[in-house]
């Protein structure tokens, strides 16, 4: 390890020396001084800095609470807190707690100075002066990760800008301007990346292109999020969501995007992106101008004209995998996931129109993967070493054999449902209303049922291991009524078990909603039974829905 340590060493020390004659280093430059201090011990002390600051800061902010709450006083203290703050960080040779303590305190001068700004002035332009600051405090540090964060910050800072701050800027707001923002955040980073690249690419410039680099990453990982937000809830994340916060505005920004007159203007401007990400990728990467790659690219296109949000991600992904930003490319690879699962809450189309696209793209996909596999189109090599070959059928064997368990459990799970309706006794829960709000949703009904929000509660508290269960009767006609959750205690007669299942950190019975066909919402919300396979151990299934008399709907 000590060889390998002095070879790297030295192959700097060279490099250093080369720069300098060529003139892209001053005279004199020496070998940056590495920080050697074990990454336990700056971890510890900075818990305790951070500890530490919290007392500090609360008897601050008692002591000076008349002068800050109005007049400019606000205004100082939090000049005064970034100030010290920035100089400690950027102070060398400082004791370690005295630098982690600069940190908390600059979180505080810049709350304090957000505090101030919001209150004096209308909130886009409050917006608007804090991402200022953070980039003047960003261009003053010397921490790369101080950067990415404050990059970040000013990104998201830079999008509430440009909504407008008069009215609810989610449920009330339009959307296309939320989208817009993210198009000019987009611009700015691309932007700033041709400046760097044009006016710091040498010796000189290195500072202010290492400044950039790290603002830049923060920036374009806003806007990831950003567009992730946008696009609304991914492939069946709505289940876990449910009826809270996150997921009613997820649907409000899908519902927003279903209706809008604008829409197609938006997925013209995905398409037209997806079309750059594609010609730079070709451009920057030659290899890739063959039949599957352009197979690969239309196909991503085409998705893009249908997900507004995807041609940003694409093109972004583009452009960092070409430029060899690869953490950045994985961020976006993942938001380009996140987005297509975000296409199953289209409303605006129809599960099954939805489930065709989505199916010929992945067939098409499949076949140009099978046709690169072959290296019928690509012969990118003559001849395959036996090695290479034997690889090859062992990769091929690799899928097959994770394509087959895949269908084996997938099927397993099935006939284990199928064995539950055939032998599972039938009984009945009454439903309650639910809130209007999530009561309809696309293409599922929300559930609740009698009796079974005491239980949840209960059952929550109780936190034994496993699944708690519940005991119930039954009448003569099978609707069951939910007692009291089971304790091991000995059933009377006509008592049987039902198995709860853990939903949004609650207990529901089997499911909390129930899907259907888009388009029927008037045929199932006439529901006022759930209909039940049970087995003697408790399991249960949800196999329908039953009207006032229990006749099926």
């Amino acid at each position: 390890m000590s060889k390998m340590n002095s070879q790297r060493a030295d192959a700097l020390a060279t490099l250093i020396d080369d720069a300098t004659r060529a003139g892209l280093l001053p005279p004199g430059a020496s070998r940056p001084v590495q920080d050697v201090r074990p990454w336990p011990l700056v971890l510890m002390t900075a818990f305790g800095a951070w500890l530490a600051a919290i007392p500090l800061m609360i008897a601050l902010g008692v002591g000076l609470e008349d002068l800050v709450r109005h007049g400019p006083g606000a205004y100082v203290v939090a000049a005064i807190v970034l100030v010290v703050s920035v100089l400690l960080i950027r102070m060398r040779g400082v004791a370690l707690f005295v630098e982690q303590l600069a940190v908390p305190c600059l979180l505080v001068g810049g709350g304090l100075l957000g505090y101030a700004l919001f209150r004096d002035y209308a909130t886009q332009i409050a917006s608007l002066l804090m991402c200022l600051a953070c980039l003047l405090v960003a261009a003053s540090l010397p921490r790369d990760w101080l950067r990415v964060l404050l990059g970040l910050v000013a990104c998201g800072l830079l999008g509430l800008g440009i909504v407008d701050s008069t009215r609810d800027w989610i449920f009330e707001n339009d959307p296309t301007q939320l989208y817009l923002a993210w198009m000019l955040a987009l611009a700015c980073w691309l932007g700033a990346h041709w400046l760097q690249k044009q006016a710091f690419n040498d010796g000189r410039g290195a500072p202010i292109a290492a400044f950039l680099e790290s603002l830049s990453t923060g920036w374009v990982l806003a806007i990831l999020l950003g567009l992730v937000f946008w696009s609304g809830m991914t492939f069946m994340l709505g289940g876990a969501l449910g009826g809270g916060v996150a997921g009613e505005v997820a649907r409000e920004v899908t519902r927003h995007q279903a209706v809008a007159w604008y829409a197609q203007v938006l997925n013209g401007v995905s398409l037209v992106l997806a079309v750059a990400a594609a010609a730079w990728t070709g451009w920057r990467w030659p290899a890739l101008c063959q039949l599957p790659a352009i197979g690969v690219a239309l196909v991503l296109i085409v998705l893009a004209w249908f997900m507004p949000a995807l041609g940003p991600v694409l093109l972004i992904l583009a452009y960092c995998l070409t430029s060899g930003r690869s953490r950045v490319a994985v961020a976006a690879a993942l938001a380009a996931a996140w987005i297509l699962g975000s296409f199953y809450y289209q409303l605006a189309w129809p599960l099954a129109s939805k489930a065709a696209l989505l199916a010929m793209a992945g067939a098409v996909l499949c076949a140009l993967s099978w046709l690169a596999m072959r290296g019928a189109v690509l012969h990118l090599v003559e001849s395959k070493p036996s090695a290479v070959a034997a690889q090859g059928r062992n990769v091929r064997l690799g899928v097959l054999a994770g394509l087959l368990l895949v269908l084996l459990v997938a099927n397993i799970g099935i006939w284990q449902k199928e064995q539950l309706i055939a032998k599972g006794e039938a009984i009945f829960v009454a439903l309650e209303p639910v809130d209007p709000r999530s009561l309809m949703q696309g293409d599922y009904m929300r559930l609740n049922f009698v009796n079974l929000g005491v239980l949840s509660t209960l059952a929550s508290v109780d936190r034994a291991p496993g699944r708690p269960l519940v005991v119930a009767t039954r009448d003569a006609r099978g609707v069951a009524e939910l007692l009291r959750p089971y304790t091991k205690e000995a059933l009377a007669s006509g008592e049987f078990l039902l198995e709860l299942t853990p939903k949004d950190g609650n207990w529901v019975l089997v499911s909390d909603a129930w899907f259907f066909k888009e388009g029927e919402a008037a045929r199932w919300e006439k529901a006022r039974y759930g209909e039940f396979r049970v087995l003697p151990d408790g399991r249960a299934l949800l196999v329908g829905m039953r009207g006032e008399d229990l006749q099926a709907l």
